[in-house]
């Protein structure tokens, strides 16, 4: 089954401690680049966060942030130094004797000086926190998985209409060229016949010319691996492990084939579809740049 390298997901878990909330999108990329924004305290879960989405999500850019809201029961009530607020409280008002100034002290700027005010809660152990947070992480990659597999088996519908519309040109390919040398040897003989009207013609000369000319024109082992490289396509469309690489693989070496055979017609039939085979599969290139 494909998945796409494109989505979001979101995750919580609450506890009696707080709520962890995570949020993880990803984009098209080449390899598998994962990066985590943790909250204040939590850092050293960072790795373990890591590997909990690397486990599932392969390949893309992938963005997670993590947030993390204390109960207030459990950060408990700051802790006033009154000794410091004492100090600061003289500093302002000789401050203001000093400068002339007649106003009070006012009690919201004496708190939010530093060391006024100390945080009482105890320090985080974040082993602790861990199980709940992988939790959060779980439920985000989950969500994040589900729309990446709904989108990978839409892709997955688009390219094999698409591959199956390439290989029914190249049928179309494959029934014309054999027409190609026969009317080559009559536009010859034609064209021969007017420049030299009245002398007998070369027939060896001109069965050697058509041998030639039929070698130049043989698409025979292009149209066969290209159609080997049909089958290895949908047989990869059907895997279950990242295939994005391997499908990027086989279209250049279908677009490789399809240019092979371009260049070698010279007929404006098999030009035409070889045109209208390389803009199918310029949009199947886009497409697979974002399987994973």
């Amino acid at each position: 089954m494909l998945k796409s390298m494109t989505g979001y997901g979101k995750g919580e878990v609450v506890s009696e401690r707080g709520r962890f909330t995570v949020e993880i999108r990803s984009v098209n990329h080449r390899y598998g680049e994962i990066s985590v924004r943790m909250p204040r305290g939590f850092q050293a879960l960072e790795q373990e966060v890591k590997r909990a989405i690397a486990a599932i999500l392969k390949r893309g850019k992938i963005d997670a942030s993590v947030q993390w809201e204390e109960n207030i029961a459990v950060s408990g009530v700051p802790q006033v130094d009154a000794a410091v607020a004492s100090g600061y409280y003289e500093a302002f008002k000789g401050l203001a004797v000093e400068l002339g100034i007649a106003s009070e002290v006012p009690l919201s700027l004496i708190i939010t000086q530093k060391g006024v005010l100390k945080d009482t809660g105890t320090a985080i152990d974040e082993t602790e926190y861990l199980p709940q947070l992988l939790a959060a992480v779980q439920a985000a990659v989950a969500a994040i998985d589900g729309m990446r597999r709904r989108e990978g088996e839409a892709l997955a519908k688009d390219l094999l209409e698409r591959r199956k519309q390439v290989a029914e040109w190249a049928g179309e390919i494959g029934a014309q060229s054999p027409l190609v040398v026969a009317e080559y040897h009559q536009k010859l003989k034609t064209r021969l016949n007017q420049l030299m009207e009245g002398v007998e013609l070369d027939s060896a000369r001109m069965a050697q010319e058509l041998a030639l000319m039929a070698d130049r024109c043989d698409i025979t082992e292009e149209l066969v691996r290209l159609s080997s490289h049909f089958s290895q396509f949908d047989s990869a469309l059907r895997f279950t492990e990242p295939v994005g690489r391997k499908l990027d693989f086989l279209m250049q070496e279908m677009n490789r084939e399809v240019n092979t055979i371009g260049s070698k017609s010279s007929d404006a039939g098999i030009t035409t579809l070889v045109i209208q085979i390389k803009a199918e599969m310029e949009k199947m290139r886009e497409q697979v740049q974002n399987v994973e």
